[in-house]
């Protein structure tokens, strides 16, 4: 059995839990191990959290001004997730090393300096500063999403919009009502 959805949803926070929410109860309803919904959710919100931040301005013919779209597919053993946003796209940076995947975030605690003994002096560690951007409250989202799902695809729409689709193995509880055969 198939199931599809689709939702067009304004820019704004609280559609994010809307959509992890419908995502996490039709998973729920269909039998998906909930280590696999966990972590689609988590890659959902993800993604929606950059549309919603960075997606609008570009609405093209028939799309509501500071919207953007959610579709996910549960089929088989697999289920799809794509995230479309009318915004500027990637820039073209971001666009040129995506064939390889985004390495994981570094550990958010910085190792202590040694102390070197200083006469009359504080010594005041600075981070380096591949450190202090991995400490950046955002720019991780996408590595995320790879180190959560299966596949990812990151492309910009011709136009406007930048387009965010992933997917990831099914595992399916036992019992499951909606199990693929």
């Amino acid at each position: 059995m198939s199931i599809w959805w689709s939702l067009h949803l304004r820019r704004e926070a609280a559609s994010v839990p809307l959509a992890r929410r419908l995502l996490l109860g039709t998973m729920e309803t269909a039998g998906v191990d909930p280590e696999v919904s966990f972590d689609l959710s988590v890659a959902l919100s993800e993604a929606c959290a950059n549309a919603v931040e960075h997606g609008g301005g570009g609405e093209g013919p028939g799309e509501a001004p500071g919207a953007y779209r959610v579709t996910a597919y549960l089929d088989g053993e697999l289920c799809r997730i794509e995230v479309a946003d009318s915004g500027p796209g990637f820039p073209a940076r971001r666009m040129a090393g995506r064939t390889a995947p985004v390495p994981a975030p570094v550990p958010t605690s910085v190792p202590a300096p040694v102390p070197v003994p200083a006469p009359a002096a504080v010594c005041v560690p600075v981070p380096a500063a591949p450190v202090v951007a991995a400490l950046a409250e955002s720019g991780r989202g996408l590595g995320l999403i790879e180190q959560l799902a299966d596949h990812v695809h990151v492309r910009n729409r011709p136009g406007s919009g930048a387009v965010v689709s992933f997917d990831k193995i099914l595992k399916w509880r036992e019992g499951a009502p909606l199990v693929a055969v």
